[in-house]
């Protein structure tokens, strides 16, 4: 048995070749150190690694942001949490669900797929989720080079004032992009000496930015004349619209937001040691910590209306807005440390082990980072975040209407199709019983994305090109693609059952 070592938020574990009781490709063809099952000696996440992994990813400044955005869009502070709260409750659901393979299997998630899709079909979920991961690594570069961009502002190396001419291609100033650049080459340094390298910043990286949040809220509290105005259940829709007119895209956006982990999170919990531990530390880890932390966007941008007159919802923007040379530098350098850790934590591990999926013998963990650090400067990520309805509404509810539907499908093909019980195995082989594609799932997934594509294009291209009535069905994206690929890859494979499903029934390698 061959295997190796690495560190995922803080922790060692072990991945294996194979194990005594699975077999994987001889010829490594459809198989790597990175994609193998994790031998049941290797699997020693508790419930509180698992929790703790949680915590260092939810705890980020997209989390503040898209919190915060709930106040721009118009929601008092309690309708904003009760929002959050009611959104991570939701997607806990097919979180811990999905887990669940992870855990009983010990596979990560691209080769999960290959049970519901086929060796080959995979590659369309695993790569559309790196994809979206490249997006969020994007993102957070680019928060990472503002917050650098306001250091280097702040010590008078350059005047922000006088750099306002954007670049036509790019959109932003020369200086913002070689800021941007000089944060994502930091991110490849990391990825090319390997994942044991970003150990010691995975640790700091929750106790950073909790930090950073909690004098955030001080300042809140002590900054404006009435601490108690910060509750007040004053409401600020725009004219002609209401709460559940914003409710329900952000409870979907909300959603959206883990729509990524939901897909992937068999890359972590195949750790774990038992179905409990995956279970209770998810659910001690995930739901808590983004409602505290959301919270906290949530008053902290309150005073920033009452403060500066307008809700304040990037934290970078606020920081350069307090004045003081000292507090501004701090507070940067600790989110640039703290961004830079969860970025490498959340934001590689899933779309490394996609890309390896593609060919396991040429594509290592380390070339699939380096893949991802490429694709994240091509998407442009500061034109996802620059305004926050397109955030909202193209990029958050835009992904989840696609990878909805893959949680659909895997969720009823484990659980309903195959009762959870799989051949690991016939995973590894090129020519066995999940070979080629299964088009089933394929087109399930075709299906259950088109409701959503007017709605997506009219959020696109900010035009009404269709029906108002397919902007309510993409308010719900993400649930009418589970409920929909769901329903008719039951039918596909119920009606056309495939060989293998047929001799599962006897097979349960837990």
């Amino acid at each position: 048995m061959c295997g190796s070592s690495t560190a995922i938020g803080g922790l060692r574990v072990t991945m294996t070749s194979s194990t005594s009781d699975t077999p994987v490709d001889a010829q490594h063809t459809l198989s790597n150190e990175d994609l193998a099952p994790v031998a049941a000696s290797a699997r020693t996440w508790s419930a509180w690694n698992i929790a703790a992994l949680w915590i260092g990813m939810a705890v980020c400044i997209p989390t503040y942001m898209l919190a915060a955005g709930m106040v721009e869009q118009g929601m008092n502070w309690w309708q904003a949490t009760l929002t959050v709260m009611i959104g991570n409750c939701i997607v806990l659901i097919p979180m811990v669900l999905n887990g669940h393979a992870g855990t009983k299997l010990g596979v990560p998630f691209p080769v999960l797929a290959r049970a519901s899709f086929g060796v080959h079909g995979a590659h369309v979920p695993s790569i559309a989720r790196s994809l979206v991961a490249c997006g969020w690594f994007g993102i957070q570069c680019w928060i990472g080079g503002a917050a650098l961009y306001s250091i280097l502002g702040v010590l008078g190396l350059f005047d922000p004032l006088l750099d306002t001419n954007p670049v036509p291609i790019l959109g932003i100033t020369i200086i913002q992009f070689l800021c941007f650049l000089a944060f994502w080459a930091l991110h490849v340094g990391i990825v090319v000496r390997g994942v044991e390298s970003i150990k010691v910043l995975e640790v700091y990286a929750a106790p950073f930015l909790i930090a950073s949040g909690v004098a955030l809220l001080i300042w809140a509290m002590i900054s404006v004349d009435n601490p108690g105005a910060l509750f007040t259940s004053a409401t600020n829709y725009p004219e002609g619209s209401g709460f559940w007119k914003i409710f329900i895209p952000q409870l979907t956006a909300m959603v959206g937001f883990w729509a990524t982990l939901s897909l992937n999170i068999p890359d972590f919990t195949r750790y774990a040691k038992s179905q409990k531990s995956q279970v209770v530390g998810q659910v001690i880890g995930l739901p808590p910590t983004m409602t505290l932390f959301c919270f906290i966007g949530i008053i902290v941008t309150g005073a920033t209306v009452v403060l500066f007159g307008e809700a304040i919802w990037n934290p970078v923007e606020l920081v350069e807005r307090m004045g003081s040379p000292v507090v501004v530098v701090v507070s940067m350098v600790a989110l640039l440390i703290a961004t830079l850790s969860t970025n490498l934590a959340a934001n590689v591990v899933s779309p490394a082990n996609g890309f390896s999926n593609v060919s396991p013998r040429r594509i290592s963990f380390r070339t699939g980072g380096l893949i991802t650090c490429g694709l994240g400067v091509i998407m442009m990520p500061w034109r996802l975040v620059n305004d926050m309805g397109a955030y909202i509404f193209t990029w958050l509810i835009g992904y989840s209407a696609l990878l909805g539907p893959i949680v659909g499908i895997l969720l009823c093909d484990y659980f309903i199709i195959r009762k959870t019980r799989i051949d690991v195995g016939a995973m590894y082989e090129r020519h066995g019983s999940f070979a080629g594609v299964n088009w089933r799932a394929m087109v399930a997934l075709g299906l259950a994305v088109l409701p959503n594509l007017p709605g997506f294009l009219n959020a696109a291209s900010q035009r009404q090109l269709f029906n108002p009535w397919f902007d309510s069905i993409y308010g719900y994206a993400w649930f009418v693609g589970v409920a929909v690929a769901a329903s008719l890859y039951w039918v596909f494979m119920t009606v056309w059952p495939p060989r293998q499903t047929l001799n599962e029934q006897e097979t349960d390698p837990a």
